[in-house]
């Protein structure tokens, strides 16, 4: 689009035009992109977050209160999915090494995000590729916190379905790639290398088919160790007369922080 800037009047017009569009997409890439402090973007970060938190469980609410005369309508159960998503966001802050600090009120946030998109699983036959978008690094996040190897599986497994999902509605690059590693840490490896496969494919160049040769080889190398200690763990507690073994540390501790391939 092109403007005639002669004007002084029109130009100032112009300036106010594209202060909306940055704002605008800066609002849209918070509700899609995933963990954000919204603090941080208006210069107050407590008050911020404990703000934005407050207005995404209080829509979160009324939107339990509807579901109690409509359990089962999946527009309901898909919005009650992103607000508790939302609001866990703001509860996810960045630490200088890259890994991701979750706050316990963001974590029961996901957890009610996590029941809110199983309901809306079994009320809908179709899912929302773009909601099963910001679903499955949300559980994989839960999976983060797990404190045993079996929870961490089922929540692993979880996201991958969910991230399937949103390959499938949206096959690309970055869907696809996330997907491939997702699917080594279930240990169904031929899987993962098929899906691999497809997102070589979407590669535009070669410093991008180097980029993602680099991701996957990571992932899959720490996946094999995720899977041998997740059996050794199980091979303990068999040999514990079946009882499980508390598991102090992180599952998924020493490098396997993150979502998804840039985020």
């Amino acid at each position: 689009m092109l403007f005639d800037l002669r004007s002084g009047r029109r130009r100032g017009m112009v300036k106010v035009v594209y202060g909306v569009l940055a704002v605008l997409m800066g609002a849209s890439l918070f509700l899609t992109v995933g963990p954000v402090n919204i603090g941080e973007i208006f210069g107050n970060n407590n008050n911020g977050s404990t703000n934005a938190a407050q207005i995404y469980e209080e829509q979160a609410e009324r939107l339990e209160v509807k579901l109690k005369k409509d359990p089962e309508n999946p527009d309901l159960l898909l919005s009650l999915t992103r607000a508790n998503i939302n609001a866990g966001n703001t509860g996810v802050t960045e630490e200088p090494n890259g890994t991701r600090a979750i706050s316990t009120e963001a974590a029961e946030s996901y957890q009610k995000a996590d029941q809110a998109w199983t309901e809306y699983l079994e009320a809908t036959k179709e899912p929302s590729p773009g909601l099963a978008q910001v679903v499955a690094p949300m559980i994989f996040q839960l999976a983060e916190l797990s404190t045993s190897y079996p929870e961490a599986e089922t929540r692993i497994q979880a996201a991958t379905e969910a991230q399937k999902i949103a390959a499938e509605g949206r096959p690309n690059l970055n869907s696809l790639a996330t997907l491939a590693r997702y699917t080594y840490l279930t240990g169904d490896f031929k899987a993962a290398d098929k899906i691999r496969a497809k997102a070589m494919k979407q590669a535009n160049s070669a410093s991008e088919r180097e980029g993602i040769e680099k991701f996957l080889d990571e992932a899959e190398k720490s996946a094999h160790a995720f899977v041998k200690n997740a059996k050794a763990a199980e091979k303990a507690e068999k040999a514990n007369a079946g009882k499980p073994s508390e598991t102090l540390e992180n599952p998924l501790s020493g490098g396997l922080t993150g979502g998804g391939l840039g985020g």
